[in-house]
């Protein structure tokens, strides 16, 4: 496994997604988000499709942190079922990754 991730998540507002990128980031389980959108999802729940607006939060981490970004995300967000994916990091700027590193480590400030 590589030892730096994104994970990528959606939720149904700019505000809300502002505020699960920010908690994440003063949590200290991601070193930095992104929120794009809005992007339009189409999808199937509850038997139906649906088509929806929603905002697309990318959060960039150690893979060490995953546990603890995942189970930060489901705790503040607002869906049921919220999308969580994780996806490598293979190659990337060194400085870039030390960063992520330093910014998610207890002591950083």
């Amino acid at each position: 496994m590589a030892d730096h991730i994104t994970v990528l998540t959606t939720t149904d507002s700019r505000e809300a997604a502002q505020a699960l990128a920010r908690s994440a980031v003063e949590a200290r389980v991601a070193a930095c988000a992104q929120i794009d959108g809005p992007i339009t999802s189409v999808y199937r729940w509850e038997g139906a499709v649906q088509t929806e607006e929603e905002w697309r939060v990318l959060y960039k981490t150690p893979a060490s942190k995953y546990p603890a970004l995942e189970a930060h995300i489901k705790s503040v967000h607002t869906y049921d079922t919220p999308e969580i994916i994780a996806a490598e990091i293979t190659l990337g700027s060194g400085a870039y990754l030390a960063w992520l590193e330093s910014e998610t480590s207890a002591g950083a400030d």
